[in-house]
């Protein structure tokens, strides 16, 4: 007796499965749940003739390592491991029902069968099937209850992206399309390009049961920073010799790029490509995924959960000494898991970042992070927690560097990093606020006590009151008391207002307003400085660099104008289209306030309208 013909049942699988989207030549299905198939034999079966299936995946497949599954068919109920059950009989006709385990290892399997009778056997190849992670399947690491949810963050193949900054945030359409043509062998092709694969493959593909592990080797692998990844990051603003992140508009075109060139970064990204790659790969695959944007973000490098700012006596940063960095936004993803690792409080959402920014055990990556260890300050758990709380929740402090190095404190404030933010809601694509996920209100008494404890997680010391913790030099551990509170109660107050919208192509009009909070009159001296920057906040060139004298009487307020030309900054913008600026206000006895504005310009495009006996022209938003 022998198979002569195999019958997939794509469409019943596939509906199933919820994978009926997938344009694959080879049947696609779910771990953890069973799928039919319809063998036509060479006469009918006997009762006492046995079917003995084999599923193997990856190379030097082994049942030691939950590669590969020799099976059955059986009347029993369903086991732990890969099960097969006879359905149906119509004389030389069998359809059959077989059960991957819940655990089993996600890629792509090659089925075979065997069958035997009397001391003589069969053996058919039926071909490959591929395996993917179950969001439906209750014993499942990524079981996901919401079936809204999961068509959102399973089956949803585009979505929205939010940029911008704080004030004015912008919504930005993506297209994950991990339906397309030849998407999900890219996915799988990303996995055996790992370093991991290239080094050991059987040991490799016998960890992809755990989207644990899969989800750490893709954070790896969407960047090239060390593997030969897919996007190739550029944040410098010049974009040679390939497209500018801006451009993109989703990672299908992206994907497909890296996979004809060989394997060769795609350039160029940044973060929210990097993330929306990232999105489409763990979609694919079977995890629940989406992106999520964070406004004012902390890259916090030396991890002692503060970003600390050097600026001279304009304001302006000091490259060279400063190494953290606060970005107007930055852009990651959330998968939604289970933590064996951790346990059960820590499963749920958790935090995967592919942009390349601080190496993890060697590599550029970053994550899972758990979202409940980030809000409750459990910083010490893998993986990546300090910097996932810093991005958040660090302390943000700017110092003004002397001449004689030394450095004086001229702002600092607890509530300016990791505000709104922000991912695209369930069933719409309006904006939803999940800042209540990362941490606890800013200002209040639980938020500070859960940064004390990220403190002595990271460093073994307690916090108390408003002790905060500056910097690691040599190895100690330094604290400045009281360091958040001003020593005294402040003087004078300012602010940039924007006369005119700033539009692209127009001179910048704004004003300095500058307020005295005494009875006493005082003089301020005023030194203004502007400078393009990337979203980064990252200084590109100087386009303001001035000095006023100013006198305030009692109670008095004041306005400085400010003019910036086109011609001034057009050269030196960036596509980002931002500008950073500053005003270090020196008081006679010695108090200094600093205060900042990031400005975005506005694009627009002239529509010129022709009527009856006249002629006119109107300016209308892109």
């Amino acid at each position: 007796i022998r198979v002569t013909k195999v019958d997939w049942q794509r469409s019943r699988n596939g509906a199933a499965h919820h994978t009926q989207e997938y344009p694959c030549p080879e049947l696609v299905v779910r771990r953890g749940q069973s799928f039919s198939l319809t063998l036509e034999l060479s006469r009918a079966l006997d009762c006492e003739e046995i079917l003995i299936f084999t599923v193997e995946t990856g190379p030097r497949a082994s049942e030691a390592l939950h590669t590969k599954a020799v099976f059955q068919t059986s009347e029993l109920e369903r086991g732990e491991g890969w099960t097969a059950a006879r359905e149906a009989q119509m004389e030389n006709t069998l359809t059959v029902s077989l059960a991957s385990p819940p655990s089993a290892v996600v890629g792509r399997y090659l089925l075979s069968i065997r069958l035997s009778s009397h001391r003589k056997h069969s053996n058919r190849r039926l071909g490959e099937f591929v395996l993917l992670f179950n969001p439906w399947c209750a014993e499942d690491d990524v079981f996901l209850a919401s079936e809204e949810e999961r068509q959102e963050y399973v089956l949803n193949d585009s979505g929205i992206i939010f940029r911008g900054v704080e004030k004015h945030i912008r919504a930005q359409g993506w297209n994950y399309g991990q339906f397309e043509e030849g998407i999900l062998n890219i996915c799988l092709s990303i996995l055996d390009r790992s370093p991991g694969h290239q080094n050991n493959p059987a040991t490799d593909v016998s960890c992809r049961h755990n989207p644990i592990y899969v989800t750490r080797v893709i954070s790896a692998m969407v960047n090239s920073n060390n593997d030969r990844g897919v996007v190739q990051g550029q944040w410098q603003g010049k974009y040679g010799g390939g497209t500018s992140p801006l451009h993109w508009r989703g990672s299908v075109a992206i994907l497909q790029k890296w996979l004809k060139g060989r394997y060769k970064p795609v350039k160029y990204g940044q973060c929210w490509v990097f993330a929306g790659v990232m999105c489409t790969v763990l979609r694919c695959l079977g995890i629940a995924t989406r992106v999520v944007s964070n406004f004012n973000s902390a890259h916090d490098t030396d991890q002692n959960l503060s970003v600390d700012k050097y600026v001279d006596s304009f304001g302006r940063t000091l490259e060279d000494m400063t190494e953290d960095s606060m970005w107007n936004f930055h852009v990651w993803n959330e998968s939604w898991f289970a933590r064996q690792d951790l346990g059960p409080s820590y499963n749920g959402w958790q935090v995967l970042d592919a942009t390349p920014q601080e190496e993890s055990e060697g590599v550029f990556r970053c994550g899972p992070a758990s979202v409940t260890a980030i809000r409750e300050g459990d910083v010490h758990l893998a993986h990546d927690g300090p910097f996932v709380f810093a991005e958040v929740n660090a302390d943000y402090i700017t110092w003004l560097w002397h001449e004689d190095e030394s450095r004086e404190r001229v702002y600092s404030n607890t509530k300016k990093i990791g505000r709104c933010i922000s991912t695209k809601a369930v069933g719409s694509d309006s904006r939803v606020d999940i800042t209540d996920l990362y941490k606890y209100p800013e200002g209040s008494r639980k938020e500070r006590q859960v940064y004390s404890k990220a403190v002595n997680r990271l460093f073994g010391v307690e916090a108390s009151g408003r002790r905060t913790w500056i910097r690691r030099a040599g190895g100690r551990c330094l604290w400045r008391d009281d360091l958040l509170e001003p020593a005294t109660k402040p003087s004078i107050a300012g602010k940039f207002k924007v006369l005119e919208p700033p539009m692209l192509g127009r001179d910048l009009r704004l004003a300095l307003c500058l307020a005295n909070l005494t009875s006493r009159a005082q003089r301020v001296r005023v030194n203004l400085s502007g400078a393009t920057i990337l979203y980064t906040r990252k200084p590109v060139a100087e386009i303001l660099h001035e000095s006023h004298a100013v006198r305030l009487g009692p109670q008095e307020e004041k306005r400085i104008p400010i003019t910036i030309s086109y011609s001034k900054y057009k050269e030196d913008l960036t596509e980002d289209k931002k500008i950073l600026l500053a005003a270090m206000c020196l008081v006679t006895k010695g108090e200094k306030l600093l205060v900042e504005k990031d400005i975005t310009l506005e694009d627009f495009i002239t529509i010129k309208r022709a009527y009856p006996g006249a002629s006119g022209e109107g300016l209308s938003p892109v």
